[in-house]
Parts: structure tokens; C-alpha cells; sequence
């Protein structure tokens, strides 16, 4: 099993006949220009994972994560949905996939046993320059320090969160009366053109 992408690992002899077999890993509306993207380039992922449906709002009424919507819309017909990443089922259910390749956008801390499973490696989208702001809230902790620029980092994923070999970076600016949710808006779509 690889437990990084090897940056000379993709080449186009890899998907000569074939495109690579996406398992694509994401919950909230950050997630979703991502997997369109995907989608729109041909290389519609062949599963999604996701967070379970929940009780939301006033009514408690069940509903289902963005990812998961997005994917229905796709025709994306296998969507996992663990009660915990770290549940051996779920490894049994991503390696049973054998996915080449498994894409990570705004989801959950995945165990060796889950990212190892990608033929070719995994990697993940974040919310801010690395190694700035690793972690949780990468965008709220930008504009509580002030900053003037953030942007979205693509990197293989390993076992410490936040710190695989970086693949590529975007900048965006942060204007001066901008909100985390006006920044959050904006780096979603840089995050899936990247």
C-alpha cells in the first residue's frame, strides 16, 4: 500500500484507457464545488463518504449533508456514511472500493488504515497557506489574526494532520470588511478550481 502520493506518480500512463478510480471524502458545502469539479472533468468519483444524515433546525426534520446532495445530483450511487472514520468497517468498506486515488475535502481526520487504502495515495484540500492554521477553523483563525491573505494548500495526506508533502497553493486576498463567511465563499470555489 502507498501511504503518500509520490508527486512522479501520476503520469498519464497510469489512466492511458481508464480514469482513476476517485473516492472522494467530504461533508459540508465547502466540499461541493470540489466534487463538481470533479465531476465536470470527467473524473466523476466512483463513491463519496460523508457524515451521516441528521435532525437540523426547528422541525428536527432529517437531512442530508451537502456532499451527499451533491453526489445524489451526480448519480453517484455508493455513499458511505460512517459513524466514525475509525470504525474497521469503514477501512473494510474504502479498501473493498479500491479507489486509486482518494480526494479529502472538509472531512474528518482519517486513520492510516483508511488513506493507505488509495492505490496511488490520497491527498487533502485546506483552508489556508500551510503550514499556517493547521487544523480546524483555518479561515476563522485568519481573520481573527488580522491577516491580509489566506488561501487554499493541496497536499498528501499522512499521518500528522496538516503536514504531507504540499502539491499546490492558491493565495487569496482578505479585504478589510471581509467575514469568514464572505472568505469562506470565495476560497470554496479557488479550493475546487485548484
Amino acid at each position: 500500500m502507498v501511504s503518500s502520493l509520490d508527486q512522479d506518480s501520476l503520469t498519464s500512463a497510469e489512466f492511458a484507457t481508464d480514469a482513476p478510480r476517485i473516492l472522494f471524502m467530504g461533508t459540508p458545502d465547502f466540499a461541493v464545488p470540489s466534487l463538481n469539479a470533479l465531476a465536470a472533468v470527467g473524473l466523476k468519483p466512483i463513491a463519496v463518504a460523508t457524515g451521516s444524515d441528521k435532525k437540523r433546525g426547528r422541525g428536527q426534520k432529517v437531512s442530508s449533508t451537502p456532499v451527499k446532495l451533491a453526489a445524489d445530483a451526480l448519480g453517484i450511487d455508493t455513499i458511505l456514511q460512517p459513524e466514525s472514520v475509525k470504525d474497521p468497517s469503514f477501512a473494510q468498506n474504502v479498501r473493498q472500493l479500491n479507489p486509486d486515488i482518494i480526494v479529502v475535502v472538509a472531512f474528518r481526520i482519517l486513520p492510516p488504515e483508511v488513506f493507505e487504502a488509495a492505490r496511488l495515495g490520497t491527498f487533502n484540500l485546506h483552508g489556508s497557506l500551510l503550514p499556517r492554521y493547521r487544523g480546524a477553523a483555518p479561515i476563522n483563525h485568519a481573520i481573527m489574526q488580522g491577516d491580509t491573505e489566506t488561501g487554499v494548500t493541496t497536499f498528501f495526506l499522512k499521518q500528522l494532520v496538516d503536514t504531507g508533502n504540499v502539491i499546490l497553493k492558491r493565495r487569496l486576498s482578505i479585504g478589510p470588511n471581509e467575514t469568514a463567511g464572505d472568505v469562506h465563499d470565495r476560497m470554496m470555489i479557488l479550493g475546487a478550481d485548484a
